[in-house]
């Protein structure tokens, strides 16, 4: 087999006779279907091994490395003309978690005929370091002898990354519901303990207490089903015609019963707005988010811009009508360093309190609804948040 890779593609180029790429010994496919060429799909894909963005690693019927691409010289720190001729278990010596050598262990080569490969695990490099390893056993025939065995190789840099979120995640709910879980038990316990001791003012602020306390907890419950819909893919959303001068209204009146001034907030529309589609409730939620964030987090006056925004262009398909809200306000705004972090998980800001999920479920139900949404400076130095969604009947209605 003839399979170049790291590195070789240069010298393979100007070599005497080489082929043009593509073709011959020059630039082989990973793809291609000369002989001895991993893969089988049809010529002229273009592709080289080391274009591959995981490790891959083949080796023939007699067991010998015949590829080692760019991408398995980093994760496994081999130089590919080292593995190049060697046998794969010396190439590539792979351990499991508990020591035992791999290779021995799942005997591809002689092992039952019936196997198409081995699924992706954990396994050892030399040095202890973790690699995610998956294994394809190629056959002329089903249960024929091996002709190729095709190892994917990827770091675990990512699967750490997801690990550590779902950490944190279950961290700050557990942080998170303790607190109101500990005030509903006491003050329950006490009522129960002595119901006949306490005045009906005493009993009406316990219970109140009580009250808010599983009022939170509910909304953190609330937030996580957003984020596992969000992340999952399943978060739907049930338009209906929507009005958001009259939505951002009633959010700033709930917010000066809630003891806030009339003053501190200005509503601006802009031009008639044209109709909008969306869910009612899950723009509730966005609006509720942004001004309380606004309220919070901000200083000064509070300003809703609800205007029309220029229609944008969609692929394929003529320009999409959309309206805008923009929510600033004039306290110390966002540190430029944090813009690119605003959207993710457990972003708090400088000041703490809450579980920092807000922003990210916001984005996640502006982004449902075919919208964008953004950050910036405000004139006034403070805080931006500006989001647009798509106007028009949906499809099904037209």
């Amino acid at each position: 087999m003839d399979v170049r890779t790291s590195g070789a593609r240069a010298a393979d180029a100007h070599a005497p006779g080489a082929e043009p790429p593509g073709g011959g010994h020059g630039r082989r496919s990973s793809g291609g279907t000369g002989p001895g060429v991993p893969g089988g799909a049809p010529d002229g894909l273009g592709l080289h091994p080391d274009d591959l963005p995981d490790g891959l690693v083949v080796a023939d019927e007699t067991g010998l490395v015949t590829c080692f691409n760019a991408a398995a010289a980093r994760i496994t720190a081999t130089d590919p003309s080292d593995a190049i001729g060697r046998r794969l278990e010396v190439a590539l010596p792979l351990e499991d978690l508990d020591g035992r050598r791999w290779w021995a262990l799942t005997d591809p080569y002689g092992g039952l005929a019936i196997r198409a490969g081995q699924p992706e695990r954990n396994l050892l490099l030399p040095g202890g370091r973790e690699v995610l390893v998956s294994v394809r056993y190629v056959r002329e025939r089903p249960t024929g002898p091996v002709r190729r065995v095709v190892v994917c190789l990827r770091g675990t840099e990512a699967r750490r990354r997801t690990e550590r979120s779902h950490a944190e995640l279950i961290a700050t709910v557990a942080h998170e519901l303790r607190s109101p879980l500990t005030s509903v038990k006491g003050f329950t316990a006490t009522l129960l303990a002595k119901w006949e001791r306490f005045t009906d003012d005493q009993k009406r602020l316990m219970l109140e207490t009580v009250d808010a306390d599983a009022n939170r907890v509910t909304r953190l419950i609330a937030e996580l089903l957003d984020i596992s819909r969000i992340d999952s893919g399943r978060l739907e959303v049930r338009r209906q015609p929507v009005d958001l001068a009259a939505a951002v209204r009633r959010h700033v009146q709930a917010l000066t019963a809630a003891g806030q001034t009339a003053e501190r907030f200005l509503i601006r529309v802009r031009g008639p707005l044209p109709r909008l589609w969306a869910d009612p409730d899950k723009i509730d939620q966005v609006l509720g988010n942004l001004l309380e964030n606004a309220v919070r987090h901000g200083e000064g006056t509070v300003t809703i811009d609800i205007a029309p925004a220029p229609a944008k262009p969609v692929a394929d398909s003529p320009p999409v009508e959309r309206t805008a809200v923009t929510v600033s306000d004039e306290g110390p705004g966002i540190p430029e360093e944090s813009m690119n972090r605003v959207f993710t998980r457990f972003w708090r800001g400088s000041k703490r309190g809450g579980t920092g999920l807000g922003l990210y479920i916001v984005k996640g139900i502006v982004e449902a609804h075919g919208g964008t949404i953004t950050v910036d400076r405000a004139r006034g130095g403070g805080a931006e948040f500006r989001f647009t969604l798509p106007v028009g009947t949906p499809a099904y209605l037209a």
